[in-house]
């Protein structure tokens, strides 16, 4: 992990988009990637029309407590739209969106354990299955995806 946002990144990854399905919306397709290892899988609800992709695209993939470039936890009362005015996270990412990881599950894999964390971005969801190590970051809370190619 880079040390842009200090302890408040939580995840980073890059991921090839291998399935891209816009069967059931307009403007949403749910994507599917995987690591360059093949350890880890990303199932993400994407608006097309703020960032179109396709298959066999890279895509990097953070997620964060906050977008202060120094790591500080962003103040609830503000809110994340109020943060324009200073250099930020977000302003080195082309897709960003904020929500609340909500639920985990033990992976599918019973070889190599894995653990599934499920993220909701205003109904947006994302899917991240992966080795133990790599999501223990993450818990029960808001976060901040960010996603560039």
């Amino acid at each position: 992990m880079s040390n842009l946002a200090g302890d408040a990144q939580l995840f980073e990854e890059t991921f090839t988009v291998t399935e891209y399905d816009q069967s059931k919306y307009d403007r949403v397709a749910r994507i599917t990637g995987s690591s360059p290892d093949n350890l880890t899988e990303l199932k993400l609800d994407i608006n097309t029309d703020v960032f179109p992709c396709l298959v066999g695209e890279t895509l990097q993939v953070v997620l964060a407590t906050s977008l202060s470039l120094d790591g500080q936890k962003d103040e609830e009362e503000k809110g994340w739209k109020n943060v324009r005015g200073d250099s930020n996270l977000s302003d080195m990412y082309d897709y960003v969106c904020h929500g609340k990881i909500y639920k985990f599950e033990d992976g599918k894999n019973e070889q190599d354990p894995t653990i599934r964390a499920y993220i909701s971005f205003g109904g947006l969801l994302m899917m991240l299955e992966g080795p133990y190590k790599k999501l223990t970051p993450l818990r029960v809370d808001n976060t901040y995806l960010l996603v560039k190619k």
